[in-house]
């Protein structure tokens, strides 16, 4: 799942989220929270916009099969990762909020990443004996 976000003012002055675009690849959930977090985001100010979260997301959709419930948490992670990615970018002071939510995301992510390397591995083994 990739957001997308294009960066503008608003008539204040206020950063806003212009425009949000996605990319995902994956089930009729995935894309369907991919699409609400777009709804959800555009045209609201960078940190009211990393302060959406999965309920927020279930909400809009009117809801998710329990199994499902991950998607929203995917679209939500994603969004702070783009507006992250952005501060970044534009060699920007990192609000400690959204370094908060950055590195636990980055923590989890390492988590599933050595995971499936794990499991990987194990499957190669059984697969070249």
């Amino acid at each position: 799942m990739w957001l997308y976000i294009k960066i503008a003012k608003d008539k204040a002055g206020a950063e806003i989220i212009k425009d949000i675009k996605f990319e995902t690849f994956g089930c009729v959930a995935a894309i369907a929270t991919s699409s609400a977090i777009t709804d959800l985001a555009k045209g609201k100010t960078l940190e009211a916009a990393v302060g959406i979260d999965k309920q927020q997301i279930v909400s809009e959709l009117g809801g998710l099969p329990p199994i499902k419930l991950h998607c929203s948490v995917l679209a939500a992670d994603a969004l702070v990762e783009a507006v992250y990615d952005y501060y970044t970018k534009q060699k920007r002071e990192i609000p400690a909020a959204l370094e908060q939510k950055h590195q636990r995301i980055k923590k989890e992510k390492d988590m599933v990443e050595e995971r499936y390397h794990e499991w990987t591995s194990k499957e190669e083994e059984i697969h070249n004996k």
